[in-house]
């Protein structure tokens, strides 16, 4: 375990957090997009987009440790693997003086839900809260052993 490692995973978290809320905003600034793709021959509203995270492993000794059975390690970090479409149905409203209205007056809206992504961004911004807090406490305490040695 480096001495830095504490500092290695909190970074890791603040980077995955702070895409989190750079989607987060990107679904909010789109929420009225009806015209985000062509699909065959139609447009097609703006599909909001969800991050996904899973733990980082790397190196050789993540398997050495896993082999060992050796429940104290501290991981390694979280990274971004993929960002996906959510695939909940378009809003449907009735608005025939739209543009982009149907033939039957229906406009179709993004899947994109204000609550749902307000509750999502508190959550990214708290955690990337936590992982600054974390990250000065682990500075603070190299601070102080280096000044052990003087």
């Amino acid at each position: 375990m480096s001495i830095f490692q504490s500092l290695n995973i909190t970074a890791s978290a603040l980077t995955a957090q702070r895409l989190r809320m750079d989607v987060i905003s990107s679904n909010m600034a789109n929420i009225d997009t009806t015209r985000a793709r062509f699909v065959n021959g139609e447009w097609e509203p703006y599909r909001r987009k969800l991050v996904v995270m899973e733990p980082r492993q790397e190196g050789f000794s993540t398997y050495l440790q896993a082999a060992m059975n050796r429940s104290d390690s501290v991981g390694s970090g979280v990274k971004v693997t993929k960002i996906i479409e959510d695939s909940t149905p378009f809003k449907l409203v009735y608005d025939p003086s739209h543009p982009d209205a149907g033939r039957d007056g229906y406009v179709r809206l993004p899947n994109v839900d204000p609550l749902k992504e307000m509750v999502d961004l508190i959550g990214a911004t708290r955690s990337y809260e936590a992982n600054v807090t974390v990250f000065n406490a682990s500075k603070g305490m190299l601070m102080k052993a280096l000044e052990i040695g003087k």
